[in-house]
């Protein structure tokens, strides 16, 4: 098989093996790897969580296609409602520039992002054999 780009890749897999299955190996690698990134989430608010609401509250949702690609969504769902406090404990606020977790999604997403790529290319490769 000769490849250039992923476009293409992705096209000659799925007229390889259909499109219904390679959807079943995307979305499994997608869940692992979204689980990567909510663990890392969790590691970095531990460091000034009080009652750990905002990590109990961290959800991912089953994989759905948005605009038109396959994706999960990492948010917060609980009964505290945290989803409402957590930008600001991203970015801060004019009272509190500075928050004790400022930063802690982005360092997540970034900490997490080589692993999560690693997870992604081995089942999809692990699927492929």
């Amino acid at each position: 098989m000769n490849v250039k780009g992923l476009n293409q890749l992705m096209t000659q897999l799925e007229s390889k093996l259909g499109k219904r299955k390679m959807d079943r190996i995307i979305d499994k690698a997608l869940v692992e790897g979204g689980k990567v990134i909510v663990k890392r989430l969790q590691e970095n608010f531990e460091p000034w969580a009080d009652t750990h609401a905002s990590q109990l509250e961290i959800t991912m949702t089953g994989p759905q296609t948005l605009n038109g690609k396959r994706t999960v969504t990492i948010h917060w769902k609980g009964q505290k409602d945290r989803w409402k406090i957590i930008h600001m404990n991203e970015y801060g606020t004019i009272k509190n520039p500075n928050p004790s977790g400022k930063g802690a999604i982005d360092r997540s997403i970034r900490q997490g992002q080589e692993r999560y790529f690693e997870v992604v290319k081995y089942l999809i490769e692990r699927a492929l054999r």
